[in-house]
């Protein structure tokens, strides 16, 4: 299986065309190299998954084959030995890692063609593409890697290439400090996730992936404080790239790059990380009950207070945003709970309506002179017609629209998991489905106000077919990528499951209910979209939204919730003012002092040796007669 490395290689090699030589290319070269590489990538990903499924995968999959025996490794070489550990540049695909691959490349691929023309007559149009593919191959290496060093190496690499496409725009003071919070919130998550290596190294003399979940079980009691604390920490690492409460704040901020970047981080990259590698190391939380259940209250808490801060937004890409945090907050809770396979089925999903809602968000960003305000929008219903229908799509797969949107048949599995897993209960349950009606009154208030009503802002352009055609591709898969998956006691399809189940465990559950948490949750989703319907249609001018704002309670509340619940202007107080007050007494640094008392002995005694270099040679004779006394009286 050579041919695996070619697939990480090729958007490494356009990266280094493109950062080499991407100042002295044509545009149409650079589009090219850029988005050629990835989709070239795809499109190996895509035989791969043939050859996966042809080597047995499918039989496993359906009970038929030894679900275990199914993967692929490859050894590139070795990378260091030190001591007992010795690190290689190896590659295993599986079932999950397979998933995750497809989703980069493909959902990348359709991202680069976008960006092909959104991304026309930008100056650094050659940059851009660079950290773009350089992007594409750092998620690759995370998710290919069999030992936890080199998966660590591409976690940096999406956080490094995050930061430079956030602040790509860095004439704006504004884009720049949107890039170094992301950067360093999630280095706070980084750390953990470090010392955490090296806690499990300690424990188990080893970082190969494999070997870890192997040996686990046999080396750890179940619970106890050492395996507990290696999990949360994997956690925290998660916590910081997945932005989960309380690293949730870089996000929002992240919307300063461009709109194809924010569709790259939230859809295929960077924010899925922590999703994966909960996932990846499984066996590792659950042997700590406790980890289990600080994940699924993350989640939980994490859908409620994103989804909260979306309803009353302004920004169209900070909504989305917002929307990506909550979401992300449903997969942890699921993996909390034990529901490996429903979060990953969510993130499939997901990665679809998310990058098509980024995508048309951006065409009409372009198309509006720039506008970010939806409420300064409005009645592009009609004007822009495909970007309409797409959006539509991804709308109802986000608000989970029963039976015909794909983000309603992976999110009804959460919750139904939420609260029938042997690690769900009624409180996660109760947090899922008001996420589940807030989720679907903000997507059916961001399609209204943008797309209908009246105009405000008159259409400049119109996007041409390289932003139509991936919009179009993912519009199909937002509605119909679902149907891999089916609930119980609707259809026996459960297709999704049954490929991952030679790598992730189904979960305990408790029989019976199922349909009637499937009715609750249909009812959850139409009541939100009707309330929606009803504030942001019929009567959004003399409604209930008009004289809500003009109390003072409510008004204040909604400052609140747009704030983000006030947690910068929390940390602003407890981390970064201090920090400034420190650093300014600190101003003249004592560590620095000390080196400077150090560089200026160093010049005072050169300056003494130097004044023996005077030329006269009568001096130096009597120098080294001196020293031949000084000798001989010592041996003496």
């Amino acid at each position: 299986m050579n041919e695996l490395a070619y697939i990480p290689a090729l958007p490494l090699l356009g990266f280094l065309v493109l950062a080499l030589g991407g100042r002295r290319m044509s545009q149409k070269a650079v589009a090219i190299t850029g988005a050629g590489s990835v989709c070239a990538a795809a499109l190996l990903t895509m035989v791969l998954c043939g050859q996966f499924f042809g080597s047995g995968a499918v039989g496993a999959a359906a009970g038929h084959a030894s679900p275990a025996s199914v993967h692929y490794d490859l050894q590139l070489g070795q990378w260091f030995h030190a001591g007992a550990l010795s690190i290689s540049f190896g590659l295993r695909v599986d079932s999950l890692s397979l998933v995750f691959m497809f989703i980069i490349t493909f959902v990348g691929a359709l991202i680069h063609l976008y960006s092909t023309a959104f991304m026309r007559g930008d100056r650094d149009y050659a940059r851009f593409f660079a950290c773009m593919n350089l992007f594409v191959c750092a998620m690759l290496i995370l998710v290919m890697a069999d030992n936890l060093v080199l998966l660590y190496l591409g976690w940096e690499g999406v956080g490094l290439c995050s930061y430079l496409l956030i602040g790509f725009w860095y004439d704006s003071p504004a884009n720049c400090l949107a890039a170094n919070k992301a950067f360093i919130i999630t280095r706070i998550g980084d750390t953990a996730l470090l010392i955490g290596l090296f806690l499990l190294f300690k424990e188990l003399a080893t970082l190969d992936i494999a070997a870890i979940l192997r040996q686990s079980p046999g080396h750890f009691r179940l619970g106890s404080p050492v395996i507990t604390l290696i999990a949360l920490l994997f956690l925290a690492g998660g916590m910081g790239k997945s932005a989960q409460l309380p690293l949730q704040t870089w996000l929002p901020d992240a919307m300063a790059g461009p709109s194809p970047v924010s569709a790259l981080i939230h859809a295929a990259t960077m924010v899925t990380a922590g999703v994966y590698l909960i996932a990846r190391m499984h066996v590792l939380f659950q042997l700590s009950p406790l980890a289990m259940t600080v994940t699924a209250i993350t989640g939980a808490l994490t859908l409620l207070v994103a989804a909260c801060s979306a309803m009353v937004q302004t920004d169209i890409k900070r909504i989305l945003a917002y929307s990506t945090i909550s979401q992300i907050g449903y997969m942890f809770l699921a993996l909390g709970v034990g529901a490996y396979g429903a979060a990953i089925f969510h993130f499939f999903t997901h990665a679809f309506f998310k990058a098509l809602l980024f995508l048309a968000a951006g065409a009409v960003i372009e198309s509006l002179h720039h506008e970010h305000n939806i409420f300064r929008m409005g009645g592009l219903k009609d004007k822009l017609p495909v970007v309409y229908w797409t959006f539509l799509a991804g709308a109802a797969s986000l608000a989970a629209l029963p039976l015909v949107s794909a983000g309603f048949y992976s999110k009804e599995q959460i919750l139904w998991y939420a609260w029938r897993a042997a690690n769900g209960g009624t409180a996660l349950w109760l947090a899922a489905l008001a996420g589940a009606v807030i989720t679907a009154f903000y997507s059916t208030r961001l399609l209204l106000v943008v797309f209908w009503g009246e105009a405000k802002t008159s259409v400049s352009s119109r996007p041409g077919r390289l932003i139509t055609i991936p919009l179009i591709i993912l519009a199909f898969l937002s509605l119909t990528a679902g149907f891999v998956e089916w609930p119980h006691n609707l259809l026996p399809v459960h297709l999704f499951s049954g490929f991952l189940q030679s790598v992730l465990p189904a979960p305990a559950t408790r029989s019976g209910g199922e349909t009637i948490g499937q009715l609750l949750a249909v009812m959850a989703t139409l009541a939100g979209i009707g309330v929606g319907y009803q504030l942001y249609h019929r009567q959004p001018e003399i409604g209930i939204i008009t004289r809500w704002q003009q109390r003072p309670l409510a008004a204040a509340i909604r400052n609140f919730l747009f704030g983000g619940w006030g947690f910068d202007r929390l940390y602003d107080t407890l981390f970064v003012r201090p920090l400034v007050s420190i650093t300014r007494l600190n101003r003249a640094d004592i560590f620095d002092q000390l080196y400077v008392a150090v560089v200026r002995a160093a010049r005072t005694g050169h300056r003494l040796l130097s004044a023996s270099q005077n030329g006269s040679l009568r001096w130096y004779a009597v120098g080294v007669l001196m020293g031949i006394l000084f000798i001989l009286t010592l041996l003496l």
